[in-house]
Formats: C-alpha cells, structure tokens, sequence
C-alpha cells in the first residue's frame, strides 16, 4: 500500500482505533479513501463530502465509490490545475493511487464511463429504497412525539441525517455531471434535498435552514429574535440578484451586507449572536407565549444601551455628537440595525478589536454614511469600503480589505518592528498607543474614507538585527504614555506611598530624638521640615512625568503636556520658596531675641498650602464628595485645579466607592498602618537613637584600611550600616502587617459566609436531613403552594416533597462521583436516595445513613424494659428513628400489595394489633420482642426472593419465607389477647391449615414496589456502619463543599429559561489533550511509567476503575484488550492530569446541570414534553435525550475551545488533532475554533491568507465547518495567548463569558450553581455592577507530591482568603487568571478579555482586571461555588512558573494601566492595589536586598574596624537584642509571613487540629525551604525584568513529575537566579566570621546569622532536596560525568544551552542589551571589590600599613595570578607543534609558583591564614571582573579579550558547581537518605509502590544508572 493512502485516514477513527502502544495512527481500511483535503482548495467542504459518501459506500457499490472519488479529483484540478497550493499535488497524487486501485480490484473488463451517469441515476434510487428513506423521518417523528427519551431515538436521528447526507451528495454529483436528469428522479432529490436541511452546517440556531428537528427554533423567545430582524419599511430595496438563501426571507443583516461588504460567515455569525442576545434577554421578562411573539422594546433598548454604552461614553468624552441627535426618537427596528452594524464591525475587525475606541470611530461614520444610504429607495455599497479607483461602481466593496486591512498593516509593521520583544518600549507602538490616539479629537484627522496619508498610518523603518534605534524619521512616537524600562517607574506610579512613608519616617525619627521634649520650639520646627520634604520629593516626581513622557511629546496632546510642564514649574518654584523660608526661618531661630517673623511666614505659608492639599484631596478622593465636585466643574478655577492635580484620561474617570465602602477600606488601613507604625517606632527607630548619637559623637577611630570618605563627616558610613536595615525593613514591613490583617480579616468574613462549617463526614450525616430544604431555597426554582405557618403534617409533606425535587440533583451528582471513579458500585447504592414520589408517607433517606439501624434498633428492642424507654432510646438518634418507621411501613405497604384475600387481612389484623398494642402502651406486654430477631430474618428471606425475577422456584420459595413469617407471628411473637378478634384468626387459622393463605402472590413487577423491595432488604441486611462512606477524600471534599455551599448565601434562582446565558472558552496551543497508550507506559530511568505513578498515588480509584469496565480489580494495563477499554483507560489517566480532555469534561458538566434543571422544571411546570403525573414528576431519566432540554442548554451555555494551531496539526496527522476530533464526537456541544493558514497561488508567487474558523464534529466523526473568517494578516502580532483568544471570542455567545485555562476542571454539583452565580451581575455589589464575578478555585494537584502540596496550600490561601479580602471590603480584586466570569459584552467592547502587547502584556490576564476598574467596572468574589485548577507540581516546573509571573510583574511595573491605578485611586485603594501587586514582588525583593545591606553593613564594620573599636570602647553598637530583632524580622517575612494564611485557611476549613497536623507535616516536608526558595525566584526574575527586560511565556509542563532531573539542568537553570547569590551570602557570613566577630559570642553570631545562613543553604541545595532520586549514588555518578560533558564541550553552531556550557552561557548574557543596562549592572558589580580592598589590609603580611600602596600591590597579585592562568589555560590549538615545551613551560611555572609561596611563607610575615584569606578577597575581585565584562561584552570582544573571559567564566562555573556537587555527593553515600526524601516528596502509596518496583527491578540497567 502507497505512502499516500496512509493521508486519508480519518482523524478521529485513527484515535478510536489507535494501537495499544499509542502510535499516532494506524494504517487505513480497506478502501480507505477520505483524508485531509488541503485547505487551499478553496471547495475544500464540496471535496470532503464527496470523499466521505465515497468512503460510506465503498462496500455497497466499488463502482460508484469510484465515479465520487474521480469527480473529486476533477474538483481539484478545477480548482488548481498546476497544483501551486501547500499539499495539492500530494492530495492529487494520493487521490489518483486510490482510484487506481480500485481500479485494479475490479474483475477484469474495461470500463465504460458513458454508463457512469445511468449508474449513478440507479444507484440513487435502490439506496433510497435500501434505506427506507420514505419511513426513515417517519419513525423519528415518532419516538420523538412519544415523549419517551431513549438511545433509540438519538440512532434514529443519526441514521437519517446520514442516509440523506450520502443523497445529498449523490443528487449534487448527479446534478454536475448530467446535463439531463429525468423529470420525476429530478422531484426526487430535490424532495431529498430539502428533508437534508439539518446536514447544512450550523452553530446553535439553524437560522439558514429552519430545522424541525431542532427544539430551539419553537421557542417564543427565539422566534420574536428572528421576527425583529427582518427587513422593515424604511429599508432601502436590495438589489436583484443579491443571493438570498430560499429558507428564509431578506434581513437587515442582508442589507448591512450588501452595503458594506461584510463576509457572508461574519454576517451568518453575528446574526446568530444577536439573536441569542435578544431572545435571552426576551425570556427574563417572562412574556407568556404567544402566537405571533414579538420583541419587546425594553429588550432592544436595554441590549442597546449595554452594546453601545462605550460608543455613547467616548462621543461624551470627546464632546461630540453621537451618530442620532435624540436616542428616544430611534425606533426599535433602528436600534436593531446599529446594534446589528456595531457587532458586524466588531465581529471583522481582527486584532483590531484590541482598540475599543478605534471600533467606536468607525462605527460612528459608518452609521453616517448608513443614515445617507437609507435616505435612498434602493441600496446602494458604501464608498468607505471600496477602493479609491472605483468608489463609483458597485465592485470590489469589502470591509475587511478597505476598513480594516489599513489599520492592521500599520499594528502590523510596528509589532514587526519590536525585534520579538527584544526592543525598548519606547521604541514602538503598541494597541494602547493606537487605541489612546482616537481618545482625542485629533483622530478625525484621518477622515473617512481613511486618509491614508495621515502620520497615524506611517509605518516605521524595518529594524536591521541587532539594532536598537527606531526607525529613523519616520518613526511615530507613542501616545500620552512611554514604557521607559526604570525601577523610577514604582515612585512615579505610587509617588503618594513614597511620599507618606518618607515623611512618616521623618517624623516618628525626629520624635523619637526628640522623645524628652516633644513640647519644645525645637521640636515643633524639626516636624515643620516635613514641609520642604513633601515639595521636594513632589518635585521629583514632576521631574519624572517629564522624564518619562519622552517619546511621546510629539502625539500627545498639546494640553497634556502644557500639563506636565505647568506642574514642573510649579513644584520647582514651591520647593525652592518653601526650601528658602524654612531655612532663614532656622537662620532666624539661631539669632538671639529674634521676632521669628519668617518662621511666622513659613507655619502660615505651611498651613495655606497643606489646607488646600488636604481640602482638594478630600474633595477628589472622598466618594460622599464627589458629586460636589462634579457640580463645581463648571467653574474655571476648580476645573484649572483637579486638571493640574490630576490628568483626565479616557479611562479612569470616576474611580470612586460608596461611603460605606470606603470607610471600611479606611479602617481596615487605620489597623495596618497602626501596627506598622508602632512597630516601626518602638522596635525600629527609638531603640537607634541611643547608638547613633553615639557613633556621632565618636572622634579619631582608628581605621584598618586605608580610609578614603569617613573622616570628619561624624562617622557617616557607621551610622549608614547601622541605619540602612532598619530603613529597609520599614519600607517592606508594611506588607507583612498587610498580610497578617486581611489573613486575620479573611478567616473572619469566611467564618461569617459559613465556610468549613461542613467540614467531615460526620457533618454530612448529622446536617442531612436539613440538605433537601436548604436546596430548595438556594438551587431550586421556588416552590409554589407554600404555607407560611405549616401544621405538623403539612411540614412532613414539605419535606417529602423538598426530598423528591432534591433526590435526582443528588443521584446525579453521586453518579458523576461513580463515573469519574471516585466511589465504588457499593457507595454509590448507599449514597443514592430513593425518589420519594411513591405511596410512603415518610420521606426515605439514602442507605449510608439508615445503615445497620435496624440491627442495632432491634438489640435495643430487647434490652428495653417498657415502650417509653424503648421509644426515647431509639429517638436519641434521628436516623434510627426513621430506619424503623420506614421498615415498619414499608413491609406493610410490600405485603398488602402481593398478597390477595386472607394474606392481605393477616398482614391489616398484625398491623391493627400493634397499633393498638402502642397506642395503650402495652407493646412490652403484647410483644415478645426479645424474639424480634426472628422476624428480621424471615422478612430478610422473603424480600431476597421478591428482588429476584418471578419464576416458579421463587414463587415456591416465596410462599414458604411467608408462611414462615406466619408462624413467627403466630407463635413466637405475638401474645395479644386473640379473643377480640376470633372470627379473623379463625379464618386464618383455617386457610393456613388448608394450605391457601398464601397460595396466590401477586409478584412486584412494578418500579416502584421492586424498589421498595430491594431497600427492605438492603436496610435488613447492611451490617457495618456506613460513617465512612465515600472513602476517597475527593470524593469526601466535594460532598462537604457543596453541601456546605446550600447553606451560604447566594442570589435566588431563576429557571433555566429566564437565567442569563454565557461562554466558557478556553484557550489551548499544543499541550497534551489525551494521553497516549505509548506515554501512559513508558517507563523513565527508574522503571516508572505514569501509569503505575497514577496506579500508586490513587490505588481506590484505578481499582473502582477496574470494576466500572468488567475486570477483575488485580487486572494489569496489559490485560486490556478492546479498543473501548482501552480508550476508557486513557481517558481514566487523561482525567487525572492537566489535559485538555479532563478540561472539557468539566466543562460539559455545565450543559449536564442546565439539561437536568431545564428537564425537571418543564416537568413539574406541566410544560413541554407531555403530561407528567404527580409520581413521574421528578423522574429525571432520559434526560439527557430531550430535545426540549438540550436545545434550553443550547440557548444559554456555549463552549468555544480555541485550538490555535489545529489545523496544523490536522494537516500534520498529529494525535492532538485526532484527540480534539475525539472529544468533539463526545461532546456534541463542543466547538472548536482555529486558525487556518491557507496558501495559495497568485502571480507565481504563494500568497497566504489566514482565517479564523470554527468547527464542530458531524455525524461521521469528521470537522464541520460552520464558520469562516478571513482575517486581514497573522493575528499573532502580541503575546500568543489573548491573540488565540480574541480570533476566537466573536463564536463565543451569551451574556456572560467565564474564562477557563487547559489545566481547570469542573464538577456536576457546582454546576448546578452557576446561574445563581450569574444573577451576582444583578446584585447590589457597590455603586457599579459587577464586570467580573470571581470564583473560588481547588486545586487538585496537591496529592501529587510535597512540592504540589505547598504549590496547592500556597494557591488555596490566596484564591480563598487573600481574594476574599481584596473584593471586600478592599475593592481592589483584579483578575488573575480563571476561572472569573465576566460580564461579556461589557469587555468584547471595551478592548477583550486580555491585553496582547508584546511583553509589556505577558501576564495578560491581570490586565483584564486593569482594564475592567479603569473603566468604572466593579470585581467580586464568591467562594459558594468552587472550579478546579491544576498546578505545576515539579520544583523546575514551579520555578519557571514563578519566574513567568515574577517577570510579568516587573513589566506591569512600566506598564500605563499600574501607573493610572496608581495615580488614580483614591489613597487607601490604592495602597491596596500597590501590595497585592507589583509592590508585592517589590517587597520580596527588598526582603532579599534587606539581607544584602545587613550583611554588607556588617562587613564594613569588620573590614573597616570600626565595628572592634566600638566593642573596645563599649559601646552600644553591637546591641544584640536590636540586630537580633533585625533576623527575627526576616525570619518573619519567610516564615510567618507565608505560614500565617495558610494555617488560618486551615483552621477554617479543616478546623483546628487538622490544621495544626497539616502545618506540621509541611515543616517536617521543608516547606519553609521551599517558600525560601522561591523567595529567590521572585527576586531574581522580577529584578532582572525591571533592569534589562528579557520576560518571556514559559511553557512550564503540566506533567507529572516522576523522573530524576540532571545536576547540569538544575544547575542551568538555577545557576545565576540562586547559586551565584546564595555563595555570595555565605561569603559574606564566613567573612563577618572571621573578622567581625573576634570576640562575640558564638551564640551572638549564630542569632545574628541565622536566617541568612538557612537562606543561603535553601538556595544552594533546594533543588537537589526536592529532586526525585536526587541522592541515589548511581544517579549522581551519572550527573557528574553529565555536568563535566556540558560543561567541557564547546559547540558551536546551533548547539543549545542544554549541550554546551558555552551556548548556555551566550544565552545567559542575552538580557544585558541597553547602554543603561550596561552601566547598572557595573555600577552593581562594583560591590564584589569590597572584599579584596577590606581583607589585603588584614593580612598579618601587612602589619598596621593601611596606605594604598597595600591595596595597589593586591592588584599586582591578581594580575600575576590571571597570567598564570592565561598560561595554564594556553589554547593546544595554536601550539600544535610546541605541546612539548608548553607542557615545560606550564609544569615549570606551577613549581616556581610553589616555591615562590613557600618562600614567602618561611621568610617573610605571610602566613597559610593570609594565603586562604586571600582566596577569600580575590575570588569575589575575579567574579566582578568577569560581571563587568559580561556587561561590556562588545568592547571586550573588539578587545580581543573574550576567549580569556570565557575561561575564567567556566572556571568559575565550575568551581561554583563543585561546591555544590560535593555535599550532595557525600549525602549519597547514605542510603537512608534517598529514603527519606522518597517519604519526604511523595505519598505513603507511591513511595512503596517506587521502592517494590526498583526491588523487583533487579538488574534492569535503566535502573542501574
């Protein structure tokens, strides 16, 4: 078989029938013929089909299959007759092979192929007679008016749609070939054609090709969305011959069409969109149904306003008229129409949907230039879509190509120009800068038609590789905003924080040295300096608006930057008078008997000037107050000042909270800011005061260096070092008082939601009964026919009633708990609950709570001596109580129904008796029940029999267990007085001894009575205790958060007709979406494959698994044999990792949910499917097959998965294509949308074009495509990911869209929440609405290993509690990736639901949340429902996620949305702002730089002396307790800090004990190494970023992380963000030990050091404690020969980082690329020369010299050693011929060398403790020297001096890498310890599983290494 065939495999039969070892396909069928049909062939769909008809009928008729298959290829080379386009000469070669082999199998003969078309005529009518086509839609019609949903049906209708699928086709082959079809054949397929109308490709609302089979288009709503559509009188006539399809009349989206030249799949998909958006809207306002509905105009006015509401607010702005000059005199139909236009622009426009206010400019002159085109009687296209040349014809109209196209070229060609993100901000135009150009009204510069001349559309210079500068002249400078790459960015954003911290820190200092006289002149005029202070740095910050505006002088407008320099003018002149007064106010002060009048001047000028700050402050910052101001607007001097005060953007207008609001975020501050300062003052400032006089006061110290800056300046540099921590921690510290207070607050506003009030089984059972109540109140639609004020049995009825409507949500829910195999058959009979819709009185609780009730009910019987105790015993437990009623009932009920006659009249005379026997209190007396034991069994006996099917041995034994149970009665039990009742027993008596008492049973054959039957006998017969029941803790947790959740509140529900409507999307690139049979048993190194991992980790759920397909639960993996168990075992994997299957599973729960409460509210309400009875009402079977139901769940849920690159992968026969096909088959409501690249031939030259499309699966198992979209280019101009999103959001839907990444899960019960969650958008939640509900997350990866259960800990405590904080009473919650929902068309036309600019938005999520509170939205929080999300779960994995988020952070720091948050929030938000975000990293940083300039601080004080002076001299420098709260305040930050959330979440959810157990067993799993460690990675990827850019997208894996990572990967990728420091620190404290700590204590030292050593040693080794089979021996014997391969090989090129040290290292110097960047970095480096210029002056070689020449003759040292160096690192290459004499040379050397050090040692003062010291100074001289010379890396290259650079650096690596490797190597020798980091990193089940497998490993020599 020809290579070729293998290309027409079907996508999705090659994953249904993929081989076992999981290879990508297999070979194709006999026959096979349908493939990838290249998208280039612009009829590729035509193709397709007839391929596929081929493919049906290839067994039925050769013949046939191959005419299809020839006018196929005929089609094709139509289309591309010199096959130019990607794939076609392939796809007509591979096609040709086909039919030839067809040809070949025929018998012999020639063909004749004048017959084809009689054939093929033929064959159309013996397949319609074959397939019964006339019965075919009869029958459907059938089932489906039945009512009855069954899997007969769904055959049925598939079936029919592809018999008339295959006719369809035929009838079009037939149609193209014959020239003449017979007259009555001709009726016939056109008959065909038309039942064929739901094969047409549709989304959600056949709209095209009105579909009967189709539920949703009898809705009333949906049919007043169409009528409103249609084409009204004061339209102007269309022309013709404009196509209209034949099934439905002309529109206004014809009209729009037709006029502007939109395309037909954009015009098809917005249709629909408005269709849904009206009909939802329709159906809230419960409208009864009519005949003929209609729109209301609330409806369109209110879908109106919302669409246009930006457009309204922009034409505000700007203080133009909008498109009409009076809103209430546009009629419906109208408004309609601009809806409809405003959507098709949107829907078009591309990237350009990134530019909101772009789109409200062309909207606003296409309605226009629309107004004038409706003045006209017939239609004519719009100029602005046409080109120039040919505005006066009627051809070439197009919208994308003429309105569009323009403004992509320029986004375009600057996005080309960033050099991939490489170039400065500055240097290009982002979509803020073209989108922040239509927020003036210089935009109408660029007319309409556009005029492309205009400067806006000048692109720039194409940037040459390497090059830095822009584009020359004609580059065009950004607009109102430049990303400048400075850490200035943080003052000039947050300037207020700065400011009020620094002169909070002025004045707690000059109170505390002033502390014995606060009352004084002195003291009064020390604080009035904080007035020069405020000016000055208010100064600064003007300074920096002028600084930071350059670049984008020349477009920003005119009055903005008048701003900027008025405000620079004003603040240079108010702090030089300011400055000036105060200081001849002090000059004053100094003369004696002075009138002070300038200080007079100075207290009154003070005064003026703080008033009106503090009264314009409140004025604009207090929420009561703004609408005074408002008001004052039309003064001129007020507007002059909130102007200067502050800049009035587009966006960040009325940024203000309620009152309320606002007072609580005021005192939630007040409480941080109180404990801040106090700390601050009474263990920071007031304990220096002391020691800083001191120091100052301190004369003639002697130094042991040559000093250079420290005389005659009171000992500056000391007071610096003692100082410089303290202003650190001050700085930072604010954040962990923030962090305690809302983690306290947190657990408080939980504890008052409810949260973890359920929180144990136990809990469940107690709350049971109260769950069915508690449902109908949140989740339920409200009950009608409630009493107020119930009687006792009207409760019971209540609550029989509330148990029917709850038990089919719970059964449901407990069967996705069986189906996803989280609890066996046997739980789940437990766990379900009967229906409660039968005869019973009595509401029937499930199994797991009756359990064992009644045995244990039955001792108590016995030992009871009187019915009262019986009766209060028994009532003690509730559950017992109803076990007995129910049993007691339930047998009478059973044995009425099968007995006749006497049977019937033994069974009311036992009952009567025992009533009676109760009802005098003699049941003691009358009742032997010490004997009731023997009851129970026969009852057991009978009630087995009963359950069976009724045959004569049953019927037999039946008879027998009942006439046992007679005499049992009879006999054994009851002693009642018989007298009463003679004539009865008598008659019993009787027909028991003639044998006929029982001789007639009428057998339970009905549902119901078999139900009751097995219970019985389930309650008889269940032994053990139920209480642990489910035992898998996922299971367990579900069940505890959703019933605690029925107990929170939530907003009431509304029927699934009236609920909003919403999205979910989800984006995916090429991550796994199902595993492989090849990667599931794949074994690593250690003989582990994921399968056997996830086996071990969770052993009940493969072994419920195992039950759920029919095998034995010892079964292996190899023991499956069918495909089906197969699949079922990938998917059973895939759901238990991060794969997009398990995501779309999740997902799909939501269409589950809305089908099942759809169903059931149509039931109950008497609507739709038929006439339900009171006993069926709430039987939820066949639900799912409801057409009714599934259309309801159609209308309001829609899921878009947006598949990038699926074409691609299609095209490339990737099994990521094959699995997506796989999962649209599964999931009929699934979409999939793509980018699909297409090229084509055009001028000789390939021409490509790309298009965004969706797709969903047919019945064939093949794509459908119902829409596509070219677009004007790539769309991937920005960051990858809100690109793939934005191509994709105009096929989303709804109201609402709820954002879900690839790594989320989903479960049935939350699903039943979310239109509760959605009527939030509704609820009162501030003085806005909600743009952005968030949702509380679980993430799921915790059980996977230590490292993901930190990551899970660390999530939880900030989804949870930290987010709950932030929402309220903060009002600062943002969006931080998914799973929020968000208020749809409030950000489709407000700019997306991401930002998408090349770096500056790689964390694009957070920017949503930006946008959305920049533009007066309003984000919440709701924790009553939970979605799940994974988490990386490896330590690499971890880091670079950490990293990505860190970098991301460093670039929202220059970002224009953080700055205009910054600048315009009010002070308290905005302090809230600031550290939950960039300041939250800032802080890290300056924990780590806090440990920086302590230690730093301390080695000025050894080196220098001065610290040993000031201990000889006794002073109170060297205070323990205060240095030792410095380290007690880090240990703070790493510890506590991260702990303090955590254990309060724990304590709130899990309670108490369980908290405090997890938080141990985190310590004892080194979580605080972990949290250390990342630590580091904050600091270092968010340091960087800010310095020298270089952030970037990490695709982190979201595997499961089984396998050993190498030394040399660890080391690559730890290298310079934790290595490199960590050695640094540990320099530092080995150096403070030996000169600064000569005659301290030990125990000084270690409380001094501490936290800095544990910091530097979690650094250097994390990686390595966290590594699996991090200290085997063999393992690290493999990784040094791995490390020393890396590090010794040189490359070359296209050689990667991860093969050569070299390539790595070239890597690694690739962020250092500005001339800032450069000087930085040197300026940072300068700190490593410190050592060297410190320890020479130690040296005993030295004495007391400490002239310069000591340090000059350290220099002639270092360049001895270097020239050593350079001779033992002489490159062999060059010395070819001299190896002999270099050897000499180099052998020579190194004994002078040693000869020259011994001398040195015996004859002068050196000493072995000078030559290690030395060490000590040079190696930090040589890595400074190496750091500078990195960061001038072209000039050292031009200086010839690289190679030498080089060297050293590898040198350096690898002695760094040594002094790692070898402790790591020592703990290898110790067995023990690979055990226990084995215990430490994984669980119980998977570390015995790894050490039995590597036993019974043996020999294996994978395991050996």
């Amino acid at each position: 078989m020809s290579r070729a065939e293998y290309l027409w495999e079907r996508l999705v039969h090659a994953a249904l029938r993929r081989e076992r070892t999981g290879a990508a396909a297999v070979g194709p069928g006999q026959g096979s013929i349908v493939g990838y049909v290249p998208s280039s062939l612009a009829n590729n769909q035509d193709i397709d089909a007839i391929l596929r008809a081929a493919d049906e009928i290839q067994d039925e008729d050769p013949d046939i299959s191959r005419i299809l298959c020839e006018h196929a290829y005929s089609l094709a080379q139509n289309l591309d007759p010199n096959s130019e386009g990607r794939g076609v000469l392939q796809f007509k070669t591979g096609l040709m092979s086909v039919i030839k082999q067809k040809l070949a199998k025929r018998d012999g003969g020639t063909i004749d192929r004048s017959r084809d078309i009689i054939r093929l005529q033929e064959f159309y009518r013996q397949y319609r007679e074959k397939n019964k086509v006339d019965q075919l839609r009869e029958e459907e019609k059938q089932l489906r008016e039945s009512g009855v949903f069954t899997g007969e049906l769904e055959k049925k209708t598939v079936r029919r749609k592809r018999v008339f699928a295959t006719l369809k086709v035929l009838g079009s082959v037939l149609e193209q070939l014959a020239k003449d079809i017979p007259e009555e054949l001709k009726r016939v397929i056109d008959s065909d054609a038309a039942m064929s109308e739901d094969t047409i490709a549709y989304n959600i609302i056949p709209l095209d090709a009105p579909v009967s089979t189709n539920a949703v288009t009898t809705f009333p709503e949906v049919q007043a969305a169409v009528a409103a559509l249609k084409y009204f009188q004061d339209l102007p006539k269309l022309p013709t011959d404009f196509p209209i399809p034949t099934t439905r009349n002309a529109d206004i989206f014809d009209l729009l069409h037709y006029v502007f030249g939109f395309q037909k799949d954009n015009v098809s998909n917005q249709r629909e969109h408005i269709v849904l958006l009206l009909a939802n809207e329709q159906s809230r306002l419960r409208i009864p149904g009519e005949m003929d509905p209609k729109l209301d105009e609330a409806v369109v006015r209110k879908v109106f306003l919302k669409t246009l509401d930006n457009y309204i607010k922009w034409c505000d702005y700007l203080c133009i008229q909008p498109a009409w000059s009076n809103l209430e005199a546009v009629s419906g139909e109208k408004k309609v129409l601009f809806l409809s236009l405003y959507f098709l622009i949107w829907g078009e426009a591309a990237n350009i949907r990134f530019l909101p206010e772009c789109l409200c400019y062309i909207f606003h002159h296409m309605v226009r230039e629309m107004d004038e085109i409706l003045r006209q009687r017939v239609a004519r296209t719009a100029d602005s879509c046409k080109p120039p040349e040919s505005r006066s014809a009627d051809d070439g109209v197009s919208f994308l190509d003429h309105v569009i196209a323009p403004l992509y070229e320029v986004v375009a060609a600057e996005a080309s120009n960033n050099d991939n993100g490489r170039a400065p901000h500055s240097a290009w135009r982002n979509y803020d800068d073209f989108n922040e150009y239509f927020w003036s009204l210089h935009c109408f510069e660029l007319g309409w038609p556009w005029r492309r001349s205009s400067s806006f559309f000048q692109k720039p210079i194409p940037r040459r590789k390497y090059e830095l500068k822009t584009g020359g002249g004609k580059h065009r400078g950004k607009t109102s905003f430049v990303e400048h790459r400075t850490y200035l960015h943080l003052y000039h954003s947050f300037h207020r924080l700065w400011i009020f911290l620094a002169m909070m820190f002025q004045g707690l200092t000059i109170i505390a040295f002033n502390k014995h006289h606060l009352v004084s002149r002195r003291t009064l005029r020390e604080i009035l300096s904080l007035g020069p202070t405020f000016v000055l740095m208010k100064f600064t910050e003007s300074v920096l608006d002028v600084i930071m505006m350059y670049g984008a002088y020349s477009t920003t407008r005119r009055l903005a930057v008048s701003r900027i320099f008025l405000r620079f003018i004003w603040f240079a002149c108010a702090s030089v008078f300011i400055s000036f007064l105060y200081v001849r106010a002090l000059q004053e002060d100094t003369k004696p008997n002075s009138s002070s009048v300038v200080f007079k001047l100075y207290v009154i000028v003070i005064a003026i000037y703080g008033g009106v700050q503090f009264f314009i402050s409140f004025l604009m910052r207090i929420p009561a107050c703004h609408y005074m101001t408002d008001q004052c607007d039309r003064w001129p001097v007020i507007r002059f000042f909130k102007w200067m005060r502050q800049e009035r953007h587009y966006v960040g207008r009325g940024m203000y909270e309620k009152t309320s609001d606002f007072i609580k975020y005021l005192l939630f501050w007040v409480a941080v800011l109180a404990a801040k300062f106090s700390f601050a003052f009474f263990l920071q400032i007031a304990p220096l005061v002391s020691p800083t006089r001191t120091i100052v006061t301190q004369n003639n110290i002697p130094y042991s260096w040559h000093d250079l800056v420290s005389r005659n300046n009171y000992n500056a540099l000391t007071v610096a070092s003692l100082w410089a921590p303290v202003v650190a921690i001050y700085l930072l510290d604010i954040h962990i008082f923030y962090t305690l207070v809302s983690a306290f607050l947190g657990f408080l506003l939980g504890a008052r939601d409810r949260l973890g009030e359920i929180r144990s089984l136990d809990a469940i059972h107690k709350l049971f009964e109260e769950f069915p109540g508690a449902f109908i109140k949140t989740l339920h639609v409200p009950l009608k026919n409630r009493n107020s004020d119930p009687s006792s049995r009207q409760v019971v009825e209540e609550n029989k009633v509330d148990a029917a409507h709850f038990a089919p949500f719970w059964n449901q829910i407990i069967k996705s708990l069986r189906e996803e195999d989280y609890i066996a058959d046997f739980e789940m009979e437990l766990l379900l609950i009967p229906k409660n819709s039968g005869r019973l009185s009595l509401v029937q609780w499930p199994l797991f709570l009756l359990a064992s009730k009644i045995l244990l009910a039955k001792d108590i019987a016995a030992d009871s001596i009187s019915q009262e105790e019986l009766w209060e015993r028994i009532t003690k437990d509730d559950y017992m109580m109803y076990a007995v009623e129910e049993v007691y009932y339930t047998l009478k009920l059973v044995l009425t129904e099968i007995l006749e006659a006497e049977g019937r009249m033994w069974v009311e005379r036992i009952y009567d008796d025992i009533h009676t026997s109760m009802k005098n209190r003699n049941i003691h007396h009358d009742l032997q029940l010490n004997k009731l034991s023997l009851v129970i069994t026969r009852v057991t006996a009978l009630m087995g029999i009963l359950k069976e099917n009724e045959t004569p041995e049953n019927e037999k034994g039946a008879i027998k267990a009942l006439q046992d149970l007679y005499d049992v009665m009879r006999l054994d039990i009851l002693s009642v007085n018989m007298r009463g009742n003679y004539e009865t027993w008598n008659i019993l008596s009787q027909a028991r001894n003639e044998g006929r008492l029982f001789t007639k049973l009428n057998w339970p054959k009905d549902a119901e009575l078999k139900a009751l039957v097995k219970r019985l006998y389930s309650l008889s017969t269940i032994k053990d205790s139920a209480a642990n029941v489910p035992k898998n803790l996922e299971a367990r947790r579900r069940l505890q958060f959703f019933t605690n959740s029925l107990f929170m509140d939530m907003p009431p529900t509304r029927p699934v007709r009236e609920m909003l409507s919403f999205s979910v999307f989800t984006p995916y690139y090429s991550e796994t979406v199902l595993y492989s049979m090849q990667e599931l048993t794949k074994k690593n190194e250690d003989g582990i494959s994921i399968l056997f991992y996830l086996q071990k980790i969770y052993p009940d759920e493969w072994k419920n698994f195992l039950d759920r397909i029919g095998r034995d639960e010892n079964a292996l993996e190899g023991d499956l044999d069918s495909e089906r168990e197969i699949l079922e075992l990938r998917l059973w994997a895939s759901y238990r990792g991060q794969t997009l299957a398990r995501t779309v599973r999740g997902m799909m729960y939501y269409r589950k949910a809305l089908m099942l409460q759809s169903y059931l509210e149509r039931k109950t309400s008497g609507d739709g499917e038929s006439g339900f009875s009171g006993n069926d009402a709430m039987d939820s079977d066949g639900f799912e097959l409801s057409p009714e139901a599934r259309a309801q769940a159609d209308l309001k849920f829609t899921y878009v998965v947006t598949c990038q690159i699926y074409g691609r992968q299609k095209e490339e026969q990737k099994p990521e294509a094959a699995d997506i096909a796989l999962l649209m088959q599964r999931n009929e409501a699934l979409r999939v949308a793509y980018i699909d690249v297409v090229e084509t031939p055009k001028e000789g030259k390939t021409h490509t074009e790309y298009y965004s499309k969706l797709v969903k699966a047919d019945i064939n198992g093949k794509d459908k495509e119902i829409y596509s979209i070219k677009l004007p280019g790539d769309p991937k101009l920005g960051e990858g990911k809100p690109e793939n999103q934005n191509h994709a959001i105009v096929f989303t839907r709804g109201n609402a869209i709820q954002t879900i990444d690839m790594n989320q899960d989903n479960y049935f019960e939350e699903a039943l929440k979310m239109r509760n969650l959605l009527e939030e958008f509704h609820c009162d939640h501030g003085i806005r609405p909600p743009t952005i509900l968030g949702v509380r997350e679980h993430v799921f990866t915790g059980s996977v290993s230590s490292l993901a259960s930190f990551m899970s800990n660390q999530e939880t405590s900030f989804v949870t509690l930290g987010q709950r904080v932030l929402a309220k009473p903060l009002k600062i919650r943002m969006h931080y990736g998914h799973p929020d929902v968000f208020d749809r068309v409030f950000h489709i036309t407000r700019g997306g639901i991401s930002k998408a600019s090349r770096i500056i938005n790689i964390s694009e999520d957070i920017y949503a949340g930006f946008n959305s509170t920049l533009r007066q939205g309003n984000v919440t929080h709701h924790e009553y429902i939970q979605v799940g999300k994974g988490r990386d779960v490896g330590l690499n994995q971890i880091a670079l996620f950490e990293g990505k988020v860190a970098g991301g952070n460093g670039e929202q720091v220059l970002s224009r949305d953080v700055y205009r948050l910054g600048q315009l929030l009010d002070f308290f938000r905005m302090m809230s702002f600031y550290f939950t975000t960039v300041g939250y990293y800032f802080c890290t940083m300056l924990t780590v730089l806090t440990v920086y300039i302590f230690l730093y601080g301390r080695l000025y004080l050894a080196l220098s002396g001065v610290g040993a002076t000031m201990r000889e001299r006794a002073l109170v420098l060297g205070d323990t307790a205060l240095n030792a709260a410095l380290n007690a305040q880090f240990l703070f930050q790493i510890g506590v800090f991260t702990a303090v959330p955590m254990v309060l979440g724990f304590v709130l959810e899990q309670g108490f004990l369980q908290a405090i157990v997890s938080f141990i067993t985190m310590q004892f799993q080194l979580c605080t190494v972990f949290f250390t460690f990342s630590l580091g990675t904050r600091t270092h990827y968010f340091g960087r970023t800010i310095l020298h850019g270089g952030a970037r997208y990490q695709a982190t894996g979201r595997g499961f992380v089984v396998k050993h990572i190498k030394f040399s990967e660890n080391y690559r990728l730890y290298s310079r963000s934790h290595f490199i420091k960590g050695l640094e620190v540990v320099l530092l404290l080995i150096v403070y030990l030996a000169y600064g700590n000569d005659e301290a204590s030990a125990v000084t030292y270690i409380l001094l050091t501490v936290s800095s050593w544990f910091m530097a040693l979690s650094w250097l080794f994390a990686p390595y404690l966290f590594n699996p089979a991090g200290f085997e021996w063999q393992k690290i014997v493999e990784d040094f020969k791995e490390w020393t391969n890396w590090l010794f090989y040189r490359g070359g090129i296209g050689v990667k980082g991860g093969e050569s040290w070299e390539a790595w290292w070239e890597e690694e110097l690739s962020h250092i690329r500005t001339l800032s960047g450069r000087i930085v970095e040197t300026i940072l480096c300068l700190r490593f020369f410190i050592f060297q210029y410190g320890i020479v002056y130690k040296l005993q070689i030295q004495g007391s010299n400490t002239s310069l020449a000591v340090y000059g003759w350290s220099w002639v040292a270092i360049a001895v050693i270097i020239l050593l160096f350079k001779v033992f690192t002489f490159s062999q290459k060059i010395s070819v011929n001299f190896q002999l004499v270099l050897r000499f040379v180099q052998g020579l050397v190194l004994l002078l060398a040693l000869a020259g050090i011994a001398v040195a040692v015996a004859r002068t003062d050196l000493s072995i403790t000078d030559i290690f010291a030395c060490v000590l100074a040079f190696i930090p001289t040589g890595w400074g020297i190496l750091s500078i010379a990195c960061a001038w890396k072209p000039i050292v290259k031009r200086m010839g001096l690289w190679k030498s650079i080089r060297s050293l650096a590898r040198l350096y690596d690898a002695g760094m890498g040594m002094l790692i490797f070898v402790p790591v190597a020592l703990f290898s020798w110790f067995p023990f310890v690979s055990t226990f980091q084995t215990r430490m990193m994984f669980n119980q089940a998977f570390s015995r599983g790894l050490e039995i497998s590597l036993i019974l490993a043996g020999n294996n020599p994978n395991t050996g290494l």
